[in-house]
């Protein structure tokens, strides 16, 4: 039998948060047939992870008959919430289920690429890529990895914004848009690498409309088909990991 799947967002009080949230979780279980597939959350919504790991135990003390689940963070840049966070929730409620990596690890350069294009992308644009923002320097050098990504795969300027580190009269966003426009870009895109909808995005969006007179956002990754493939192949990898151990 296949370990369960326990998906893991971040949370948010913004119902389109949660209503993204099941959307993936609905797609990925229809990838995986046969697998159980919850979703939980750090934070702010329910279930929480703890209490979601504690639900796919069976009577035995293992996650159904496929033994401890696997975890997928379902986070872009693997920052406190994946290193420190998540590990001590599995370590209190399963401590030997499987946490993989997050799924921003698998390059979404041409999710973010077809997002851009639905909105109308054309070759005035140069690009703003906005993410979270992190303590973790090396969260944020992961998200600037992403930008020169898709920089060369688009053969156009992009600049990474955090949402989180705007700065004082949004100095941030204004910088992005005068190193484009230098390069260039006649107009402004804003590319979301953000699983959904919600304040983060629409606070950098507000500083763009203020600083550009015309300008294009595309929306967030969501439920694209990467995404639903970059969280199955981490759930297989380690899956079928499993399965060479447990043969041993």
């Amino acid at each position: 039998m296949s370990p369960a799947l326990v998906l893991v967002a971040h949370g948010s009080r913004d119902p389109r948060f949660g209503a993204t949230a099941r959307r993936v979780r609905d797609a990925v279980a229809a990838t995986l047939p046969g697998v159980e597939v919850v979703l939980s959350y750090l934070d702010l919504d329910e279930p929480l992870v703890g209490d979601a790991l504690d639900a796919t135990e069976g009577e035995t003390g293992r996650a159904g008959a496929g033994g401890d689940p696997v975890v997928v963070p379902l986070l872009l840049s693997a920052g406190y919430h994946h290193k420190v966070d998540l590990p001590a929730i599995i370590a209190a409620h399963r401590p030997f289920a499987h946490q993989t990596d997050v799924i921003g690890t698998r390059s979404f350069t041409a999710a973010l690429a077809d997002r851009l294009l639905e909105a109308g992308l054309d070759e005035r644009d140069g690009v703003v890529l906005s993410a979270v923002g992190s303590s973790d320097e090396s969260a944020d050098g992961h998200v600037r990895r992403r930008a020169i990504e898709l920089s060369t795969y688009l053969h156009r300027p992009v600049e990474v914004v955090f949402a989180t580190k705007l700065g004082p009269g949004n100095r941030a966003v204004a910088a992005a848009v005068r190193r484009l426009r230098a390069a260039g870009a006649q107009r402004i895109a804003l590319s979301p690498y953000f699983l959904s909808a919600g304040l983060l995005i629409e606070r950098v969006e507000t500083a763009l409309d203020a600083l550009a007179e015309e300008t294009l956002v595309a929306g967030p990754l969501g439920a694209h088909p990467d995404v639903i493939e970059g969280i199955c192949g981490l759930y297989r990898t380690a899956a079928q990991r499993r399965t060479v151990i447990a043969g041993r």
